[in-house]
This record gives C-alpha cells, sequence and structure tokens, in this order.
C-alpha cells in the first residue's frame, strides 16, 4: 500500500472493527474467552499500525488520517484502557475463582466415571481461564510502561 488513499482506507476499516469490538464488549462484559482473545489482538493490531503510520507520515500532508489516528488512541485509552480492560480482568478473576472454588468442593468422594470427565473439563476451563487471565495481564504490563 503506497498511496495515502490506500493508507487510509485501510486504517478506517480496522478502526470499524475496533469501534464494532469495542462497542459490543461494552455493552456485555461477561466475554468468551475466544472474544476476549480477539478484542485483545484487534487493540494491540491498532497500536502497532499507529505507531508505524506515525513513523511514516508527515504532518502536514496527511492531516486526516493523523486526526483518525489521534481519536482512535482516544477511543483505545478513554474506553478500553480505562473501562473495559479493567472489567474483564476482574471478571476473569471471578471467573476463575468460581471454578476453583467448584473443583475443591468436588474433592475428597469417590467420584463416577462421569464426575471425574466433569472435573476434567474443568480443570481445561480454568487452564484456558488462565492463561487467558496471563494474556490480558500482558497487556497490563504493556500500559504501565508507556
Amino acid at each position: 500500500m503506497s498511496s495515502s488513499d490506500d493508507i487510509s482506507k485501510m486504517f478506517h476499516s480496522e478502526y470499524e472493527k475496533l469501534v464494532n469490538l469495542i462497542n459490543s464488549t461494552s455493552s456485555q462484559f461477561d466475554l468468551s474467552l475466544h472474544d476476549i482473545v480477539d478484542t485483545y489482538y484487534q487493540i494491540m493490531n491498532m497500536s502497532s499500525m499507529i505507531t508505524m503510520l506515525k513513523q511514516q507520515l508527515g504532518q502536514n500532508e496527511h492531516k486526516s488520517i493523523l486526526d483518525e489516528i489521534t481519536k482512535t488512541e482516544k477511543l483505545i485509552s478513554e474506553k478500553f484502557d480505562k473501562i473495559i480492560h479493567p472489567q474483564i480482568l476482574q471478571n476473569l478473576n471471578k471467573s476463575i475463582q468460581e471454578t476453583t472454588t467448584n473443583l475443591q468442593s468436588n474433592t475428597g468422594t469417590e467420584k463416577s466415571k462421569e464426575e471425574i470427565e466433569s472435573d476434567a473439563k474443568l480443570y481445561e476451563e480454568l487452564r484456558k481461564q488462565m492463561s487467558t487471565k496471563e494474556f490480558v495481564e500482558q497487556y497490563s504490563k504493556g500500559l504501565s510502561n508507556d
């Protein structure tokens, strides 16, 4: 993509994806683990694109896209970083605690095959939750380094 129109179209397309993700996330904080990962990847994708474009674009000849970049940075900072991200992290912590409590309450008794299989599924879900939490916490670390 060499022309400024192509760059602008690409940025605008990614911005629209971001807005849609943020709007859907804002209305339902209880996201699936897959939706959480998709949301963070889109945020990181936009942040990387912004960094690259800021380095390549001149201030005067690309004013409109630079204005869009500023608007996008504000959206990420004010809506995602300050509101959605902490809520997602809080929900992950709560979900992990609930799954852990559920697994702990199932110990100490002899179990049927079905109960063992159910526990195995809970352990797998817990592993996925903790992995997603670690991914989300990496984003937090990036925020604190800014």
